[in-house]
């Protein structure tokens, strides 16, 4: 892999990780800490569930679009500068939201934070180029990993007390201050690299990938509208969506096989080490994602019929305990992976997530302590675990020519599956509430998840082995 020069001395290490950790949590606070505010932003915004979920999606539909491209003009332009731009940005979404007199600027705000979607594979890049230990590497890369399961339960915990008691908006203010505390370190602390300078950017290419991308979420976003109440109007969008999608992939895949600097080769977009774990992510957050970030929570502070536990003691008891276990086994699992190998810590983390959601289905519906230990095995498996391996791959099975290539899509496939999760199980939810049963309906979105998540096991077994970046001991 080209890098930049390694860094050697350990203060310098720790003065980059302070900066990457702090650039990771600030990103992370943008999805995590809304999720047991999302009712109370409904109510202050005198808009419906569905609406402020939708301001979900288009913010990981946002982050989705801006990974395809960002890491790989990050290798051109200087790292350290693309992620200072991600962290200016993101205040600047905070504050539009923070401020938003009606729903669609706070849609306007979610947006501008999206930019910052690849934050985590960016900061993953950086300390791959400054570790050459292939064990230090996975320890380090855990920890900042994890956070993209929840910043030790701290912020889900502080989400859920200052929606109750300040209201959302000042969640959004809190989030503006850790964003100018991560853009200050970031500008002191972190070093700058540019392996490919003097590469000319593929903006064609990434025209055609983003229209691709974006035109297919659209589509899936429309889509959704059709359940309950089928209209030929967006029937015919959607599909109308769908073939812009197909042809802009066709355009991508035509641009990338002429350009003399493309954005990616088109003879690593055919190899398992590309699509294997492109697709191994977007199925595993399309199964998981909005079950823990949004229809657990939901149904534990439903009165019926959930259990009516406020947001505040939801977050203590469902989310927390879920995201400080993934804190602290990420270094664990990171550690392991080089001596034991990534595919197999990520297919044990991967069956246990299976198992963690059939407990949340066919047990925790019925009883909280089966929830709290469904969650609790979601926490150590999946953000402890499978997040850690599925970012870590992204980084070490990139090609050596093109190191920002495979985490940018990856980035994007992480913001995809999670903007899929939020409008395949509540649609699924939806279509099933007709049945008059609230409790049968909750099962049938998380078996739903399962389900899929069960075809990302499958997935995960087509990905190589990163050879080069495992040891034998």
């Amino acid at each position: 892999m080209s890098t930049s020069p390694t860094i050697t001395k350990g203060g310098n290490i720790t003065a980059l990780m302070v900066a990457l950790l702090a650039a990771c949590v600030a990103f992370q606070l943008n999805a995590s800490m809304l999720s047991p505010a999302l009712v109370t932003m409904g109510k202050e915004l005198n808009t419906d569930q569905a609406t402020i979920g939708l301001s979900q999606t288009w913010f990981f539909t946002a982050a989705a679009l801006f990974s395809l491209f960002l890491p790989r003009l990050s290798d051109i332009i200087g790292r350290k500068k693309v992620l200072l731009g991600m962290m200016v940005l993101m205040a600047a979404g905070s504050v539009i939201a923070a401020l938003a007199p009606d729903v669609t600027w706070l849609f306007v705000g979610r947006i501008i934070q999206g930019v910052s979607g690849p934050t985590v594979p960016l900061c993953l890049i950086m300390l791959r180029s400054a570790v050459s230990s292939p064990k230090k590497y996975g320890t380090l890369m855990g920890l900042i990993t994890a956070v993209n399961g929840g910043v030790a339960g701290v912020d889900s915990f502080v989400g859920g007390y200052f929606a109750e008691h300040y209201g959302f908006r000042s969640i959004f203010w809190l989030m503006v201050g850790l964003a100018v505390v991560a853009t200050a370190l970031i500008a002191f602390l972190a070093r700058e690299s540019k392996p490919a300078a003097g590469t000319t950017m593929d903006w064609l290419g990434v025209f055609f990938i983003v229209i691709a991308v974006g035109a297919l979420l659209t589509a899936l976003n429309e889509g959704s509208k059709l359940v309950g109440a089928f209209d030929s109007g967006t029937l015919m969008l959607s599909i109308g969506l769908v073939v812009v999608a197909a042809a802009a992939f066709a355009g991508f895949w035509t641009v990338e096989k002429r350009a003399k600097q493309p954005m990616v080769a088109t003879v690593h977009l055919r190899q398992r080490s590309t699509w294997a774990p492109l697709l191994t992510t977007t199925l595993t957050m399309t199964g998981i994602f909005a079950v823990i970030n949004g229809i657990v929570p939901a149904y534990v502070q439903a009165a019926d019929p959930g259990f009516g536990i406020g947001p505040t003691e939801m977050s203590l008891i469902i989310l927390t305990p879920y995201a400080l276990l993934g804190w602290l086994v990420g270094p664990i699992s990171g550690r392991l992976a080089p001596i034991f190998g990534y595919t197999k810590v990520l297919r044990i983390g991967m069956v246990g997530s299976i198992a963690a959601l059939a407990i949340i289905g066919f047990f925790g519906l019925s009883s909280l302590p089966m929830m709290i230990a469904g969650t609790v095995l979601l926490g150590i498996m999946y953000a402890g675990t499978v997040n850690i391996m599925l970012n870590g791959l992204g980084v070490v099975l990139s090609p050596a020519g093109n190191p920002g290539f495979l985490p940018g899509m990856n980035a994007g496939a992480f913001n995809l599956g999670a903007g899929l999760s939020f409008l395949v199980l509540p649609a699924v939810l939806v279509a099933t509430s007709a049945l008059g049963d609230a409790k049968a309906s909750y099962l049938s979105v998380v078996v739903t998840g399962l389900v899929i998540t069960v075809a990302a096991f499958a997935a995960s077994l087509l990905i190589p082995k990163p050879v080069e970046a495992e040891v034998t001991e």
